[in-house]
């Protein structure tokens, strides 16, 4: 079963539902839109658990295919809650969207992979850059290399990775933006010669071909790699902190199960994100794979999302670096950690 059969079989990516009947209890009703990684996990386990109803929350998800996609979402009101990518989160303040990141969820959680045709290429003692250059000089083009598009984490580390770490010459390569589910085809379809994945999309495809190789991990991607973070618009903020704080406690406890018990939280995560129908090992495996760092505290990712901002104006995707005055709120976690979760 592939992602997007698992993905169209659940609930349309346009339109918010219930992921269960336990939803339909009493409470602050929160419209959480999300993209189906493995980084969104903990929100998950903390609904799958009763810990989100405990807050006081009646939650409803929506899938995007990327954070850039969401903001419409979320400067229009219709969603409450965002779980996906930090990067287009200051671009949405500068714009006037009132949005405030709580928790972060997963780190480092975007890889680099290459399929059979480019994977042969990088042997052993061989860089990036001439495994690139000796695929063009044998097949006469550049390899084409999918990611997500302008302006989100995936596009951007790739970039960084490419011409800051790799040193690959631009005439090698060619990047190509589309959604997280088109990116796991082109793969498996040998229509693209390398991606940036996140689990569990890379789980799947290499159990479907292990010919697919993992090339570079998400810190050698880009220093400290900011990855999916929970935020909130201010309206929902203002009308439910405690609701918001009791959210954040468990996040913190979700991450705590996922790390010491992840097969008792891959059935909510696999409920989520395969809609039942994906092998609950399978989920398991990318719930602990070198992919899957879970981390609950903002502070952590506050640098590494001022250097990846840097990053982008850089690469023109753009304008100028904006302030993140007012993007981070961290005492929920605080409260948290002092509070025991």
């Amino acid at each position: 079963m592939d992602r997007r059969q698992f993905l169209l079989a659940g609930s349309s990516l346009l339109a918010a539902a219930p992921l269960s009947g336990a939803f339909a209890q009493a409470g602050a009703a929160a419209r959480i839109g999300y993209i189906p990684v493995i980084g969104t996990a903990p929100i998950f386990v903390a609904n799958g658990e009763g810990w989100l109803k405990d807050a006081g929350l009646t939650p409803t998800f929506t899938v995007f295919e990327s954070g850039p996609n969401m903001i419409q979402a979320l400067a229009s009101g219709t969603i409450d809650l965002y779980v996906a990518g930090i990067a287009p989160l200051a671009v949405a303040r500068s714009r006037g969207v009132d949005i405030r990141v709580v928790a972060a969820t997963a780190i480092a959680e975007n890889v680099f992979v290459a399929a059979p045709a480019l994977a042969k290429f990088f042997t052993s003692g061989t860089t990036a850059a001439a495994a690139f250059k000796a695929h063009k000089a044998a097949t006469g083009k550049p390899a084409r290399l999918a990611t997500q598009p302008a302006g989100s984490v995936p596009n951007t580390t790739l970039q960084y990775w490419l011409w800051e770490v790799a040193k690959a010459d631009k005439a090698d390569v060619e990047v190509l933006p589309m959604g997280i589910d088109a990116t796991q085809q082109a793969v498996l379809a040998g229509a693209v010669e390398g991606a940036i994945v996140r689990e569990p999309a890379l789980t799947i495809i290499q159990t479907r071909n292990p010919g697919i190789k993992l090339i570079a991990g998400g810190e050698e991607l880009f220093p400290g790699q900011p990855g999916t973070v929970v935020a909130a618009s201010g309206a929902f903020v203002t009308k439910n902190p405690d609701a918001v704080q009791k959210l954040v406690n468990s996040l913190v406890r979700a991450a705590d199960l996922i790390a010491k018990s992840p097969e008792n939280a891959a059935p909510h995560v696999g409920a989520a994100l395969g809609k039942g129908i994906v092998d609950p090992e399978l989920i398991q495996k990318a719930l602990v794979s070198p992919a899957s760092k879970f981390q609950i505290d903002p502070r952590v990712i506050i640098e590494p999302s001022r250097a990846m901002q840097a990053y982008q104006v850089k690469l023109g995707s753009l304008e100028k670096e904006l302030p993140f005055d007012g993007l981070f709120e961290t005492q929920y976690y605080e409260r948290a950690i002092k509070a025991g979760g």
